[in-house]
């Protein structure tokens, strides 16, 4: 059940490449967060969000957003209903 979360701008960096070729080889679900043309990593994960974009500081913007919005899931998943604004 565990998954993997790869981040890449490019999509080709080299040590995230391998270790999502390492998580397929053991049976881990692999998700992408790539950039461009999604590189090597949109073909490789079992789900890749890809930002098409070329610039950087846009993509990892994108990634930003997309990553919180994966912590808020978890949350509300393993906790319930997410207060925001609440009396903590």
């Amino acid at each position: 059940g565990d998954v993997l979360l790869a981040v890449s701008t490019s999509g080709t960096s080299a040590n995230v490449v391998a270790a999502v070729k390492q998580a397929a080889a053991i049976g881990v679900h692999t998700i992408a967060l790539t950039g461009g043309s999604g590189g090597s990593l949109k073909e490789m994960a079992d789900l890749c969000v890809n930002v098409p974009v070329e610039i950087t500081p846009h993509i990892q913007e994108a990634h930003l957003w997309v990553e919180h919005l994966l912590c808020w899931l978890v949350d509300e998943i393993l906790f319930g209903s997410f207060a925001v604004g609440g009396d903590d």
